[in-house]
């Protein structure tokens, strides 16, 4: 529906009450998703519908195409494709638009983005699990008749003692308070002692109806209170892994595959992706959720990759920055047991080459080694120093004494003094490079 309709802006449209077609208007309205069709007899009883400027006093007019409907001020919109979705409906939520006491009701904590819709049956208030929700009331009525036989199943949690040769004559139907209920077929799957003496026991629960408190009272009637309720599936829908709160749309391929027959094919939809692309935060009943956590529900987050469970936003929680000391970039000193190794600085002795080893043979290594050639450069250098001393000074050749090798002498032997160069001498031969440049001639 929607605010745009103004009465003074559109002219009322006549028809003649004998023309054939049309539809009722109870049906219209449902098929657009205002309300059941006993819903909508009470709307028109209050005089909230109004049909082409005149106010309904009878449920008994039929609708054309082209008509004006408003209900409670809002215009009705043309009627759209059926839509389906699953509600994982949480505990303290009633399954009505508006509850006189005022209570949470489901349609007020559905996301936005969702159009009005209306409940295939109900759950009550303390029970929780798989909710259908749809915009066509026909197919809500059509999937509520007992006739068409859709299953509904639930796991029920009892206090109580029960057998499983008990819970088999439930199969044949039961009558409580003058009330007739169907065959039921109850399994009990398992049974928790308490430490009060009593025990839990869990029971699976497959029937065919949807009267109201029907579960509780049936098991009731063989001495089971029911203090925990959950339906898993209606009809081929399954809850699946909804969480509390969740909505999640049907896609149009799966509605025309399971749905066939029961929707009409001019409101039947189209296309393979749901317009709904999305599940919405989880929602907690009243007084249960957690510190921090959300009552409510409302933010349309998008939908998980098939194969995963839907994605849930959380609030994102800043960390406190981590404080360092000063100094804690610098490295620090080991304190194990393994030690740095250190080499003793050499002396200027152990630096200078005494002998060439011989070919094939390694050279000596060792204290004794080391000694050895300490001696042997200490003998040379005093040698050198006697010769140097003998030798006339002014002579060539000759070097005072005192003064450093030159630099082309051999590294670790002192050089003997050198005769002036032969004619002809054109230097060492380079080893590599750029040859060295002849000196001039003699």
């Amino acid at each position: 529906m929607t605010d745009k309709y103004q009465p003074a802006l559109h002219d009322a449209v006549e028809h003649d009450a004998d023309a054939e077609g049309g539809e009722r208007v109870a049906k219209a309205l449902a098929r657009a998703g205002v309300a059941s069709r006993r819903e909508v007899e009470r709307l028109i009883e209050a005089g909230k519908v109004v049909l082409n400027g005149q106010v309904l006093a009878t449920p008994a007019v039929r609708v054309f195409p082209g008509d004006l409907l408003v209900v409670d001020g809002k215009l009705v919109e043309d009627r759209q494709p059926t839509r389906l979705f699953r509600y994982h409906k949480p505990t303290g939520l009633v399954t009505t638009h508006n509850d006189p006491k005022e209570r949470p009701t489901v349609f007020g904590a559905l996301p936005h983005g969702l159009p009005r819709v209306i409940s295939v049956g109900r759950l009550d208030l303390n029970s929780e699990g798989l909710l259908l929700l749809t915009n066509d009331g026909e197919l809500s009525r059509a999937l509520e008749m007992p006739q068409n036989a859709w299953t509904r199943r639930y796991r029920a949690r009892a206090f109580g003692h029960a057998t499983q040769e008990t819970l088999d004559k439930l199969k044949d139907g039961t009558t409580i308070e003058g009330v007739r209920y169907g065959p039921i077929e109850a399994r009990l799957d398992k049974a928790q002692d308490k430490a009060g003496g009593g025990r839990n026991v869990w029971i699976t629960v497959t029937l065919s109806e949807g009267k109201n408190r029907e579960v509780r009272k049936v098991l009731e009637s063989v001495g089971l209170k029911v203090n925990r309720l959950i339906r898993l599936s209606y009809g081929p829908f399954a809850l699946g892994t909804l969480q509390a709160g969740q909505v999640e749309e049907v896609g149009p391929r799966v509605i025309r595959e399971l749905l066939a027959g029961v929707i009409a094919d001019e409101n039947m939809p189209t296309g393979d992706k749901p317009l709904f692309v999305g599940v919405a935060d989880p929602l907690y009943a009243p007084g249960v959720a957690k510190e921090g956590e959300r009552l409510r529900g409302g933010e349309v987050q998008r939908r998980a990759p098939t194969g995963r469970a839907p994605q849930i936003a959380t609030p994102k929680v800043e960390e406190p920055k981590k404080v360092y000391k000063a100094g804690w970039a610098k490295a620090k000193i080991r304190t194990d047991g393994h030690k740095s190794k250190t080499h003793k600085p050499k002396s200027i002795d152990t630096k200078f080459v005494t002998e060439a080893p011989g070919r094939g043979k390694p050279g000596a290594k060792g204290p004794a080694a080391k000694g050895a050639a300490a001696k042997g450069a200490a003998g040379k250098g005093a040698a050198g120093k006697s010769a140097a001393g003998k030798s006339a000074p002014g002579k060539p050749g000759a070097r005072p004494a005192g003064k450093a090798a030159p630099q082309g002498a051999v590294r670790g032997n002192v050089a003997p003094a050198r005769s002036a160069k032969p004619d002809g001498f054109k230097g060492p031969r380079p080893t590599g490079g750029k040859p060295a440049p002849l000196g001039p001639k003699r």
